[in-house]
């Protein structure tokens, strides 16, 4: 076992995001994310088989939110988090663009 830095080797690259595997067991995924400046397709909504908790440990997004109806705006700035439940549909519509936005995303 060895000790590691969740913001060590931050890839800086405007074509691609960053998606790395911490842990992956049967029931829980840690994955980091390096966001710089991507955001989702057009009229790509995320509708995953498990629940997901996200926090933003760098940099600022902004995610589309669709209940029922309606669709909700969340800004997540650094140390902000929030929980999508399952089946709820959900999309990055901006992710800050001078810095790399890193995600500690839980899905479980």
């Amino acid at each position: 076992m060895s000790k590691k830095n969740i913001l060590e080797n931050i890839i800086l690259d405007k074509t691609s995001e960053e998606f790395i595997d911490l842990i992956s067991t049967k029931n829980v995924r840690i994955e980091r994310i390096v966001s710089n400046g991507q955001t989702s397709p057009k009229d790509f909504w995320y509708d995953q088989e498990e629940n997901e908790f996200v926090i933003v440990l760098e940099g600022k997004a902004v995610l589309e939110i669709q209940e029922e109806d309606e669709i909700k705006t969340v800004e997540l700035n650094k140390n902000d988090y929030i929980n999508i439940n399952a089946h709820v549909k959900h999309r990055v519509s901006y992710t800050d663009t001078s810095k790399p936005t890193v995600w500690l995303a839980v899905f479980y």
